[in-house]
């Protein structure tokens, strides 16, 4: 039987898995509908390892039994806290990727032991290694460790016929890179790279709690940053807040009976923008800027010798990072494949190529047009009534949902047209007009009260506008059937059965008999090695082992054993 190679992308926020099937990729579902694993690691009470969703949810309860992020200590010579363990870097993440590697195992319904594992391009060799590190501690022989821009490359461009020189800016969720790409003969290769290791997401969200920390003492005079698990609703609250500021103009973060002051709950309300969430974050697009500069640099290129640009990493959702790109380089940007997918893609493409596997580019449906409407605005130096405003940017994957904030121009203003767009003219009365509708009777509106205009684009191309106006709620929509046709490539294959659950729980059992017999025939012949204290320490220790064996004690098995390889280790040095 032909082994499988996987393709993981092993993330600071979320960590997916990828299998080559029949020339076509499939990222594999998590759960559910969701193909992306949380990359959270916990302890429940009884001492039950908990991964993925189910950490993330104890996070909120009981951060001091769970480690999120620990993609940004790779390489660090520390010990991670869970419960009351410690852990390396490398052994969480060999947690996540094991974790990964059985829902391969379940998908495939055999054994998996070889993968190739991505890392940001600007990883340092202690990073590259203790990532090949974790992945041998999960039981995988790692078959490369692959460039996150390069797999991304991959994803869009494998078997591209033309040559092509590409800008990948990578932005997750906790690390940063920007890579110069060529592309020619069907051969990827990175002509250079700058980044950050510390900048991504997780920095976004962290401009958001300290807004929050900020409220909560001014508003409430409170502060729970000694409250663990104040702290870990807060940051589950700015990470919901950053995602849902990417798709519409506002977000009321709420969290009820967040603490108590004076004897009294005290409850978080508290509406953002996204204009004031963007101007937070733009000192971190300003560094992605100054990178972008320095990688052209290094590859000995301008801007203008730049064909396109590929966006890669959930954090590149952000509307503020798409908006500077267009604006300052000006080169097309591709966003055909899912930035959250793309790597695992990439990393499963490899993987393909090295098993020898016959490999064709995945893509998903995308919009090949922009929509958008109009608003008061300057052109030519000049006020013009018809600027054209873009919602939905072509080349974004679809199903989507954008929404931007208008305003009234003037106090006591009664309606308000909604124009709707297909094109990519900054004249709106120069593209193809689709549609139209107005929003009456408005009742003692000032000048700027906010109208919010949400752009929903469906699998099947059916595109439903909405506006609404914020203070009070009056709504009015129209919908526009097929203003795009529908790719007609394959789906993916659907999800094979799983294997029943018990399949590496066996195989986990029979690792740990092994293990504990092991542990036995070694304190054993060191036991009779030893006399006086030593000697009778060890033989309690293996008197109580096989005791809890033979009563299959799992916590006693778990203690005796930890104390029996401490004190050999002590004998033996």
């Amino acid at each position: 039987m032909k082994d499988t190679i996987i393709g993981i992308d092993l993330g600071t926020t979320n960590s997916e898995v990828a299998i080559l099937k029949e020339g076509k990729v499939n990222v594999l579902n998590i759960t559910g509908e969701s193909k992306q694993l949380p990359s959270y690691v916990g302890m429940d009470e009884d001492g039950e390892l908990l991964i993925g969703e189910a950490a993330k949810n104890q996070f909120l309860l009981y951060p001091e039994r769970t480690i999120k992020s620990v993609k940004r200590h790779m390489g660090e010579d520390i010990q991670l806290t869970l419960a009351d363990k410690s852990f390396s870097p490398q052994e969480i993440s060999a947690m996540i990727l094991r974790h990964l590697k059985q829902i391969a195992e379940k998908e495939l319904g055999k054994p998996v032991s070889r993968a190739v594992i991505t890392v940001p391009a600007y990883f340092s060799d202690a990073q590259r290694q203790a990532t090949r590190d974790a992945g041998e501690i999960a039981g995988l022989s790692v078959e490369r460790i692959l460039n996150e821009p390069t797999a991304a490359a991959l994803a869009y461009e494998v078997n591209s016929p033309e040559a092509r020189t590409i800008l990948v800016y990578d932005l997750g969720g906790g690390t940063f890179d920007v890579s110069v790409v060529k592309i020619e003969n069907n051969v990827v290769e990175v002509l250079s790279s700058h980044g950050d290791n510390h900048l991504g997401g997780d920095d976004f969200d962290q401009k958001i709690i300290e807004h929050i920390l900020a409220h909560l003492k001014d508003e409430h005079e409170v502060d729970i940053t000694e409250e663990p698990r104040a702290m870990s609703r807060i940051i589950r609250a700015a990470e919901n807040a950053k995602i849902a500021l990417s798709s519409q103009p506002y977000f009321t973060i709420e969290e009820e009976h967040l603490t108590e002051s004076k004897g009294r709950p005290v409850h978080l309300s508290l509406e953002l923008s996204r204009e004031d969430y963007e101007e937070m974050i733009k000192p971190f697009i300003d560094q992605t800027e100054e990178a972008i500069h320095t990688a052209l640099d290094g590859a000995k290129l301008r801007v203008v010798d730049i064909d396109e640009i590929l966006l890669v990493g959930g954090s590149t959702k952000t509307p503020l990072v798409r908006d500077r790109l267009e604006k300052n380089l000006a080169r097309p940007i591709r966003l055909d494949v899912d930035p959250d997918l793309c790597v695992a893609i990439g990393a499963a493409t490899q993987a393909g190529i090295i098993g020898g596997e016959d490999v064709s580019a995945t893509l998903v449906d995308v919009t090949p047009y922009t929509f958008g409407t109009s608003a008061l605005g300057e052109m030519h130096g000049h006020e013009y009534p018809y600027v054209y405003v873009p919602i939905i940017k072509k080349n974004t994957p679809i199903p989507v949902t954008r929404s931007e904030s208008f305003f009234t121009i003037f106090d006591g203003q009664k309606k308000i047209e909604v124009n709707v767009y297909q094109g990519e003219d900054p004249d709106a009365l120069n593209n193809e007009a689709l549609g139209k509708f107005l929003i009456e009777d408005l009742k003692n509106v000032r000048a700027g009260d906010a109208i919010i205009t949400t752009f929903s684009l469906d699998i099947n191309g059916i595109l439903h506008v909405t506006s609404t106006e914020k203070k009070t709620g009056k709504q009015k929509s129209i919908t526009i059937d097929n203003v795009i046709s529908r790719f007609q490539d394959k789906e993916l294959e659907k999800a094979k059965q799983q294997v029943a659950a018990l399949f590496d729980d066996e195989e986990s059992l029979k690792n740990k008999d092994e293990q504990k017999n092991e542990l036995l025939e070694k304190a054993k012949k060191l036991q009779a090695d030893l006399d006086g204290d030593d000697k009778e320490d060890i033989t309690d220790l293996i008197t109580d082992l096989e005791e809890a064996i033979k009563a299959n004690d799992k916590d006693a098995i778990a203690t005796v054993s930890e104390e029996l390889t401490d004190l050999i280790y002590y004998l033996e040095t």
